[in-house]
């Protein structure tokens, strides 16, 4: 059901009048799950150093609710984010960081192009990386309803990096939904594959070193093949049968060989007929009175890679059009 923007809108401020109602109960809220962070190993001085500050946020549960992934067509999402002037931003950034991002490159075996076009989106290649208080952040989505299981975890783990002296407290600020550094990894992420490349004791995802690593190791550990493909857009024909279309970012399904989605496209698809494929059409559940065929991409296991770093089908295709951007000029 494509969202109806007035009814959307309307939705948006009554949850934003009812947190704000909710915020009188943070005070509880804290008081409650100061016995869950203590049941986790967190020691009590820890939890109560950081925690005394940590404030509702209205504001982050109205981003929460209104992302640009939940409302914007494909074709201006993408366009935004691969725009000429990011390119040549990120063509000067790798001219002065050349040499690092080369040795990420060859270390992990994950192209700089990827790298790049990830940074560029994520933060702009590092000029913006929130303003936010991250456990502020964390703990207004842990007592929100929404996705509280998600946040209690991620904040319980930055507590516990915190209280093993990993993470500075003092530099979290971020985005609103608790993602820090020049890559926006959230507490998980800097727990199971942030590293210390430059080896100085620290981890430190606002150095380009630290930072580039990790999200080379990270997309390494998922399973990135360097130089496969991972989108192409097609043409669909109008019997192509709705079931086998993915229009959520939540799980890919109906993946098959490209030899059976053949008959379904106009184009003549350069692949190996019996690689696993699927095919996305983003705009179809979110965009008022999208066409139901277009835009259309088949998707390959790359592709669905990007979509464990952010569950976006909007972000995957950004990501993956920048990345080309890139290989073009460098």
């Amino acid at each position: 059901m494509k969202i109806n923007k007035l009814f959307f809108y309307i939705s948006l401020c009554f949850l934003i009048i009812t947190n704000s109602t909710f915020a009188y109960n943070f005070d509880q809220w804290k008081i409650d799950f100061k016995k869950k962070a203590l049941k986790e190993g967190i020691s009590e001085d820890t939890f109560d150093k950081i925690m005394k500050n940590a404030k509702f946020l209205p504001k982050v549960i109205e981003y929460d609710r209104y992302q640009p992934e939940f409302y914007e067509d494909t074709k201006t999402y993408i366009s935004k984010r691969t725009s000429k002037k990011k390119v040549r931003s990120g063509l000067n950034y790798y001219k002065n960081n050349a040499e690092l991002i080369n040795n990420v490159d060859k270390n992990f075996k994950i192209e700089k192009e990827l790298l790049l076009a990830l940074m560029g989106i994520e933060t702009n290649f590092g000029t913006y990386l929130g303003k936010m208080d991250i456990i502020s952040s964390l703990s207004t989505l842990s007592f929100d309803k929404r996705r509280s299981e998600f946040f209690t975890r991620e904040l319980l783990i930055i507590l516990k990096l915190i209280d093993q002296e990993i993470i500075d407290p003092e530099i979290l600020y971020g985005s609103w939904a608790g993602a820090f550094g020049n890559f926006q990894f959230m507490p998980s992420t800097i727990k199971n594959y942030a590293l210390d490349f430059n080896s100085n004791n620290l981890i430190e995802l606002k150095s380009n070193s630290d930072s580039f690593a990790s999200a080379a190791n990270y997309l390494n550990k998922m399973g990135w093949i360097k130089n496969d493909p991972c989108f192409q857009k097609v043409t669909l024909k109008k019997n192509v049968p709705k079931k086998i279309l993915n229009t959520s970012a939540r799980k890919i399904k109906n993946k098959k060989k490209l030899k059976y989605f053949k008959k379904y496209i106009y184009d003549d698809l350069k692949f190996d007929e019996n690689i696993k494929v699927a095919i996305i059409t983003p705009d179809a559940d979110i965009v008022d009175n999208a066409k139901i065929n277009e835009p259309a991409y088949i998707v390959f296991s790359n592709y669905e890679l990007i979509l464990k770093w952010n569950r976006s089908l909007r972000f995957g295709l950004a990501v993956c059009t920048l990345k080309d951007k890139f290989k073009n000029e460098l």
